[in-house]
C-alpha cells in the first residue's frame, strides 16, 4: 500500500468515526426525555412528537432536521433539555414542501426553554424566508418558570414567536396549528393566530389561564376541561375550528388541508435533470485530512458534491486561496464559493497558504458573488478557513479594503446563499465566507467543522500569556511543568468550544450532517428557495 493510500485509509477511518459519533448523540437526542417520560405520553393516547412528525409527512418523503442538537449538554442542572424540547424540519405533506414544528412533551411538558425559543423562531425564520407553510403541532406546558428571565421579553425571546405570526399572515404563508396537548398562556395565541386551528379531544386544551391561576386570581372553581377543552373551544368560544377523537385524524386534517393549497410564485431558479456525482461522493471521508491544518485539495470535494463532477471554475489562476465557480447540485444551477486549502503560488511566485483569504482571493469572490446575483444562480459557501492574511505586506496591500468588499458583496446577496462549514471556521474567515451573521437560507456542519475566533494553540498560548502576566502581577510565578499543565487546562477548555456539537447545541449552525447529505440539504433548501421571488440585486459601490 502506498504512503498516499495509507494516508487516505487513516482518513476515512477517522472521518467515519466522526460521524457515528455524532449518529450515536442523535439516537439518544431522539429519545427526548426518556421512556418513562415517554410511556407517560403513551398513556394518555398520545403520539409522540416524532411519530407525529412521521405520520403527517409523505411516506418515503425526504425530511431534514433542524436543529436536533439545541441545547446539547446545556440545563444540566434541570435535567437537560433534548433537542431544545421540540422537533422541526422540512419536509413534504400532501406533495407540499413545508416547515413542521413539534413540541415534546416528554421533555418537561414541552415546556419552553431559552433555546426552545430560539429554535422556534429559526423554523419561523426559515418559512419566511423561503414562504414555506409552517404547521404547529402544539404540546407544550409553556414558559419554563425557573428561566422565565432568559425567554419572556427580550426582542428575539417567547414573544417574537406571535409577532411573527402576524407577519406571515401578512405574507399569505399558510400556518396551520394542531392542539393535540396543554397549550397555556401566551402560547394559546400561536393557533388561534395561525389560518387554521385544530383540536384533539381528551388531551388538547387552551387558554390563557389554567384552573389553578383562576382559582387564585378571581376565586373561580372550574376543572380545565370545561375551561379550555376541545368541547368548548369548538362548540361555545368557536376559538378553534374543529374537534377530531385522535391524533390521527387530527393530522390526516392536515394532510387534507395542505392538498388544497394552490401552488407559488417562483424565484427562477434554473434546473435540469438531476445527475449523481461521477467522482464518488464516499470519498470524501479518504480526502479531507484528520489533521485539521493539513493542506489537501479542495477542488476533489467539490467534484464529489457536484452533478456529474463537472465544475467550471472562474478566474482559476487568480486569487488561489478562494476557488469559485458553476455547477449543478441535483440539477439546480450553483455558484460555488470554496476556501482552497492547497499551498499555492501567485502570479509573482509567492507562496500562499491554503484556507487563507488574501487581497486577490477576495476580489475574485467578490466579484463571482456579483456575477451569480446578477444571473439569478444560488450560492454554495463551503467553509474550510483560518482567515484573512496578516502581516505588514497585506495590511500594506489592502486587505481589510478587498475584505470589506467581499463581505459587502455577500451580505448584500439577493440569491438563497447556503453554507457548508467543512473544516475550519475561523475569525472574519467564518463572516466572509457567509456565516450565520449573514442570513444563509441553510448553513451545517460537518463532523470535522470547527468554529471559533482563532485555532486552538494560537487562542491557547493566547490565553496563557494574559494567565501569566495575571499571575505574575500578583507575585505568583509559576514552574515550567505548571506551565504545561495550565496550557494543556486551556486548550483542552477551548477545543471544546469548538467542536460542531458546542455550535449547533446554540444553534450556530442548524444540523451537523453527513457529508453525504450535503446534496440533499443544498437540494431542498434551493427547492425551499424557489418559492421565494429574488429582488433586484444592485451592487452599488462594490462595482468600484
Amino acid at each position: 500500500m502506498t504512503k498516499q493510500n495509507l494516508e487516505f485509509n487513516k482518513n476515512e477511518d477517522v472521518n467515519k468515526q466522526l460521524w457515528d459519533l455524532v449518529q450515536s448523540k442523535l439516537n439518544k437526542i431522539a429519545k427526548g426525555g426518556g421512556e418513562k417520560s415517554a410511556s407517560k405520553q403513551k398513556a394518555k393516547g398520545k403520539l409522540l412528537a416524532r411519530e407525529r412528525i412521521e405520520y403527517l409527512r409523505d411516506t418515503d418523503s425526504e425530511w431534514i432536521e433542524i436543529g436536533a442538537f439545541a441545547g446539547y449538554e446545556q440545563y444540566e442542572e434541570y435535567g437537560g433539555c433534548p433537542a431544545g424540547g421540540v422537533v422541526a424540519g422540512i419536509g413534504y405533506v400532501a406533495g407540499k414542501q413545508c416547515v413542521i414544528v413539534a413540541n415534546d412533551a416528554t421533555v418537561k411538558a414541552g415546556a419552553w426553554f431559552p433555546v426552545t425559543g430560539k429554535k422556534n423562531l429559526r423554523a419561523q425564520e426559515i418559512a419566511m424566508e423561503n414562504r414555506l407553510p409552517i404547521i404547529y403541532l402544539v404540546d407544550s406546558a409553556g414558559v419554563f418558570l425557573p428561566m422565565q428571565d432568559e425567554i419572556f421579553a427580550d426582542k428575539e425571546h417567547f414573544g417574537r414567536m406571535f409577532r411573527n405570526n402576524a407577519k406571515m399572515s401578512a405574507m399569505g404563508i399558510t400556518q396551520i396549528a394542531a392542539v393535540m396537548g396543554s397549550c397555556v398562556a401566551g402560547g394559546a395565541y400561536l393557533p388561534i393566530m395561525s389560518d387554521e386551528a385544530l383540536i384533539v379531544e381528551g388531551n388538547g386544551s387552551i387558554f390563557l389561564a389554567g384552573s389553578y391561576l383562576v382559582k387564585a386570581a378571581i376565586g373561580e372553581s372550574i376543572d380545565n376541561e370545561t375551561l379550555g377543552g376541545a368541547t368548548t373551544q369548538t362548540e361555545i368560544s368557536g376559538v378553534i375550528d374543529d374537534k377530531f377523537k385522535d391524533d390521527p385524524t387530527c393530522l390526516d386534517r392536515i394532510k387534507f388541508i395542505m392538498d388544497k393549497l394552490g401552488d407559488f410564485e417562483k424565484s427562477g431558479i434554473d434546473r435540469k435533470e438531476p445527475k449523481s456525482p461521477t467522482l464518488k461522493p464516499d470519498e470524501i471521508f479518504g480526502i479531507l485530512p484528520m489533521d485539521r491544518a493539513k493542506p489537501y485539495k479542495t477542488i476533489e470535494i467539490i467534484k464529489r458534491l457536484v452533478d456529474s463532477s463537472e465544475f467550471e471554475q472562474y478566474k482559476e489562476d487568480y486569487g488561489k486561496t478562494i476557488i469559485c465557480g458553476y455547477a449543478r447540485i441535483d440539477g439546480y444551477a450553483v455558484g460555488v464559493v470554496a476556501n482552497n486549502r492547497e499551498i499555492v503560488k501567485n502570479a509573482k511566485g509567492e507562496m500562499q497558504f491554503g484556507g487563507v483569504i488574501y487581497s486577490d482571493s477576495a476580489d475574485k469572490a467578490a466579484r463571482f458573488i456579483m456575477n451569480c446575483n446578477q444571473k439569478k444562480i444560488p450560492l454554495v459557501f463551503l467553509q474550510d478557513v483560518t482567515g484573512f492574511m496578516v502581516g505588514s505586506r497585506s495590511e500594506h496591500g489592502g486587505i481589510i479594503k478587498d475584505g470589506a468588499k467581499m463581505v459587502m458583496a455577500m451580505s448584500n446577496c439577493t440569491v438563497p446563499k447556503f453554507t457548508v462549514i467543512m473544516g475550519n471556521s475561523y475569525g472574519a474567515g467564518n463572516y466572509a465566507m457567509c456565516g450565520k451573521a449573514y442570513d444563509p437560507r441553510l448553513i451545517v456542519a460537518w463532523p470535522s467543522a470547527k468554529i471559533a475566533v482563532m485555532g486552538g494553540d494560537q487562542a491557547a498560548n493566547t490565553l496563557l500569556q494574559i494567565e501569566k502576566s495575571r499571575l505574575n502581577s500578583k507575585g505568583e510565578p509559576i514552574s515550567e511543568a505548571e506551565e504545561k499543565e495550565l496550557l494543556d487546562r486551556i486548550k483542552g477548555r477551548y477545543e471544546n468550544g469548538t467542536k460542531p456539537e458546542f455550535a449547533a447545541s446554540r444553534l450556530w449552525v442548524d444540523a451537523i450532517i453527513n457529508p453525504l447529505e450535503t446534496r440533499k440539504w443544498i437540494s431542498m433548501g434551493i427547492e425551499a428557495a424557489d418559492h421565494s421571488p429574488i429582488e433586484k440585486f444592485n451592487p452599488g459601490i462594490l462595482q468600484t
